[in-house]
């Protein structure tokens, strides 16, 4: 699960990509998703207006990744209230979850969707026959 997760593929089937885009770029397309997915079928918006909650899923994102940069940073250069290491720490985490943005979003979809639709046993389109 973790490998299609990293790779933002359908939680349904693991194999259709979510985005329309593989990469981030142009950033005006960046949350541009198929209305169902190329292989199984499974709809991409469960419900109107269903992504908002990924608004939640990206800020948690951020904050975890904030608290991992104070341990990596804390660990190799240290932390001091008497030295700037406080303001260097605050502008490198900064940057990073901006730098991380982009992508940060697309994940919290992804994590989002991946919440709500099972493995195999998502919202299919039945086959003509």
């Amino acid at each position: 699960m973790l490998p299609s997760m990293l790779k933002m593929k359908c939680p349904n089937c693991r194999k259709g990509h979510m985005f329309t885009n593989k990469s981030i770029f142009p950033l005006g397309k960046l949350l541009d998703m198929p209305e169902r997915c190329p292989v199984c079928g499974q709809k991409m918006e469960l419900e109107v207006g269903f992504y908002y909650g990924t608004g939640y899923v990206s800020y948690a994102l951020s904050v975890g990744l904030f608290f991992f940069n104070l341990i990596w940073y804390w660990g190799l250069i240290g932390l001091s209230y008497k030295d700037n290491s406080i303001f260097y720490y605050l502008i490198t985490s900064v940057t990073i979850v901006l730098l991380l943005q982009p992508w940060l979003m697309r994940i919290s979809r992804v994590l989002y969707l991946y919440m709500f639709v099972k493995y195999g046993k998502g919202n299919t389109m039945k086959s003509e026959e």
